[in-house]
């Protein structure tokens, strides 16, 4: 068996407010690099570079730091504020409605690289800003795996820097809206072919609720979504997918065609743990066991 990979994740630790039609919560934990790191760590070693303010509460540092797998040499603390999300989601749970940002400390954001990090095999940018993605990739040595998620902010006011970032990234993944903004093609299928023109050799296009569609230079595999009869919180389900699909590829440690789709199933899986309650509530609490059994249910809700 392959020895497992070290996966590097680069994002943000928040605080959210998050109010759907089913409660609110008031100043939770999240943030990209804490819901990829939390759920990939159930499969192999992560390495989370991010930033806190001063008033980063101790109670998520230490949950961070007792998290197995989970090493947080690289979460610096920093004078100032914690960054602050706060949205609201309608009874469709699509898109929040942001309330309020608080960058803070975020907003200063330069990743710096710990030593111990610099020889990760596997490397997971979220979706910061795409000069700052780049930014890291210079700081680390020979990386066998590169994925890249970014965000429609960053499509419409920082096109260019994504587009010189793409051509160094293995596998790109980004929702359907944002496939179309970025490619100018209504079509998913032609928005998928001329994003991978542009660097890209795979491409994993997120459809929410409908499930998820990977491209690759050769082939189309399309995954339908866990079936779950309540959403309590979709906030992080999108580097939920994220931890769960790159988390199995590097378990494995190796990459085939085979394993990207078994890793495309596991990420729509590890997802729907996200979604079961508020913050990480659901997905912190988790064992493989559990993992394995919603793995085994989607294998007769989707094989004939």
């Amino acid at each position: 068996m392959e020895k497992k990979k070290h996966i590097l994740v680069i994002g943000s630790v928040a605080l959210d407010t998050i109010e759907t039609p089913l409660g609110r919560c008031r100043e939770v934990l999240g943030g990209s690099a804490v819901y990829f790191s939390v759920c990939a760590s159930l499969f192999a070693p992560v390495r989370l570079v991010a930033v806190v303010g001063e008033d980063f509460p101790s109670r998520h540092k230490t949950f961070l730091q007792k998290r197995k797998n989970v090493d947080i040499e690289g979460l610096v603390v920093q004078k100032g504020k914690t960054f602050r999300w706060e949205g609201r989601y309608g009874w469709d749970f699509g898109n929040a409605e942001t309330i309020a940002t608080h960058l803070n400390v975020f907003a200063q954001f330069k990743p710096q690289i710990p030593k111990s990090y610099e020889n990760s095999e596997y490397v997971f940018l979220a979706n910061i800003d795409p000069e700052l993605q780049s930014g890291v990739l210079t700081q680390l040595r020979r990386p066998q795996l590169i994925v890249c998620d970014t965000m429609n902010f960053w499509i419409e006011n920082k096109k260019k820097h994504l587009l010189r970032l793409l051509k160094k990234v293995d596998i790109f993944v980004l929702n359907e809206s944002e496939a179309r903004q970025l490619s100018g093609e209504a079509n998913i299928a032609k928005a998928a072919r001329a994003i991978m023109s542009f660097g890209p050799k795979s491409l994993i296009v997120k459809k929410g609720e409908h499930g998820a569609i990977m491209f690759t230079k050769d082939a189309v595999f399309c995954v339908p979504a866990y079936l779950l009869e309540e959403v309590f919180d979709p906030t992080g389900a999108g580097d939920t997918f994220a931890g769960g699909f790159l988390g199995y590829l590097a378990s494995v440690g190796k990459i085939t065609t085979t394993t990207l789709k078994q890793a495309l199933i596991y990420g729509n899986i590890m997802a729907t743990f996200a979604v079961n309650d508020f913050s990480l509530h659901c997905l912190g609490s988790i064992n493989r066991g559990e993992v394995k059994k919603r793995y085994q249910k989607f294998r007769k809700y989707s094989c004939f």
